[in-house]
């Protein structure tokens, strides 16, 4: 097999140099793709980012997204304006000029919670279409145990009149970033590769292996890797689960999770308590495993158990907005909720928190009206959505029957409750998902409080 690295000096496929020779593809180039692409420029490859939405295009070429943190906006319009990272909607330009080729199209999860692999499959057509002998396949979208192997090799292969392992090389390596992720996470997240040869796979060991400061690490065969994909997405769930089913117990029981999560927090086999609005708790990506299973007539128990646990994620969070409410003498339905803090983190352009839109869609759903005040969101997110952005904390508190903090910003920790009696409409609820705000303070200034895995209120 003719691959885009083999042959190389050993010495030279880890210097920047000799990584300006190759080119890279990044078919999709959406988040996480786009991730992957500013990561490959900054390592010195040259690459051209592929979508099918020109809007998204134009934005490349012009160095704005929506989801990117301040830091990896700033790279990728810099790439951008160098010519080190290109965008096009054409899939011909993007795949028959590069020899290195990652597939990032993710796998839907439908309403029955069922996997779609549609759209995996007809990037891979496009790909396999294109293709040229000698390029290496990488997919970075988690699928499912032999999906790999089958559909996509299949694809590839009946598209292109080529062999895999053979005329070209076809390597599996998941990335997995839940919402938007800065750079120096991206790099840091441990990368797992497997392949359908073994020159494909030292390879696509290499070329990640540029983007990671991480080992990548080599399994031996595409299925092993899909399945380790699949167990770390397992893993994150089943954490989550127990730190949203802790987090109830304690507020049922008049415990202080937070004073639990600090005496245990540092114990070897301490559990991940509570207490933060967990975004893994808000993906489908578990469903994958769970189809899995079913199609074997398996019924894995832990994994079904932490999935129905971590649905309950958002009716539990709108309960306590309910709750505090009616102890208010008020109904969740024409409240009006100030939401504070939707972006990800203390950054001046930082994109919304994927479980922050869940919890305000679902607020708006169950008849409540609400604003929303974050100091770091971005003006591109900002400008892009249907929520009402508030330009100061007290535009949003303007009227407001209840308080619900989905972010642990600064500003938020240090609330004046006086303040916000006169601009309240009291009494009012002041709901804390991350435990930033003193319970006993807010409730002797006439507040009634409810705070995730926090069972210390007293009205």
């Amino acid at each position: 097999m003719s691959s885009p690295t083999l042959g190389t000096k050993p010495e030279e496929k880890i210097t920047f140099k000799s990584r300006t020779k190759h080119t890279v593809s990044i078919v999709e180039c959406k988040n996480p793709g786009v991730l992957q692409a500013i990561l490959f420029a900054e390592a010195g490859y040259r690459v051209t980012c592929f979508d099918g939405d020109q809007t998204t295009v134009n934005n490349i070429a012009k160095g704005k997204t929506s989801f990117l943190e301040a830091d990896a906006a700033s790279k990728l319009k810099n790439h951008a304006r160098t010519g080190l990272l290109s965008s096009t909607s054409d899939i011909r330009q993007a795949v028959s000029g590069n020899d290195i080729i990652l597939v990032t199209t993710p796998v839907r999860i439908n309403t029955r919670k069922k996997a779609e692999y549609s759209d995996l499959e007809n990037a891979c057509k496009r790909v396999g279409s294109n293709l040229q002998r000698g390029s290496l396949v990488i997919i970075t979208s988690l699928t499912g145990i032999g999906i790999v192997e089958g559909l996509i090799r299949e694809t590839l292969e009946n598209n292109s009149g080529l062999k895999a392992g053979t005329d070209f090389g076809l390597a599996y390596s998941p990335f997995q970033m839940l919402g938007a992720a800065t750079l120096e996470e991206a790099q840091e997240q441990p990368r797992i590769v497997a392949a359908s040869d073994g020159d494909s796979l030292i390879d696509a060991s290499t070329i990640l292996e540029a983007i990671s400061k991480k080992t990548v690490k080599r399994a031996t065969n595409l299925k092993t890797a899909e399945m380790i994909g699949l167990l770390e997405v397992l893993r994150r769930d089943a954490s989550s689960a127990l730190a949203n089913e802790t987090a109830v117990l304690c507020e049922r029981t008049g415990i202080d999770g937070f004073e639990v999560q600090k005496i245990l927090g540092n114990e070897p086999y301490g559990p991940p308590l509570i207490t933060k609005f967990r975004n893994d708790s808000f993906n489908d990506e578990p469903y994958l495993l769970l189809e899995d299973a079913e199609n074997l007539n398996l019924k894995p128990r832990i994994a079904t158990g932490a999935r129905e646990t971590n649905e309950e994620a958002t009716r539990h969070i709108i309960n306590l907005a309910k709750d505090g409410l009616d102890s208010c003498g008020k109904t969740l339905k024409r409240a009006k909720i100030a939401c504070l803090g939707a972006s990800r983190t203390p950054n001046t352009r930082s994109p919304f928190k994927r479980e922050a839109i869940k919890v305000v869609e679902n607020l708006e759903a169950r008849g409540a009206k609400t604003s929303l005040y974050d100091p770091y969101l971005s003006d591109i997110e900002a400008a892009g959505t249907s929520f009402h952005i508030k330009k100061t904390l007290n535009e949003a508190l303007e009227r407001a029957d209840c308080i619900l903090i989905l972010t642990a910003h600064d500003q938020f920790k240090h609330l004046n409750l006086r303040k916000m009696k006169h601009t309240m409409r009291m009494p009012a609820a002041i709901v804390d998902l991350e435990g930033i705000t003193e319970p006993s303070k807010i409730e002797k200034e006439g507040f009634v409080y409810r705070g995730l895995g926090r069972g210390v209120w007293t009205k």
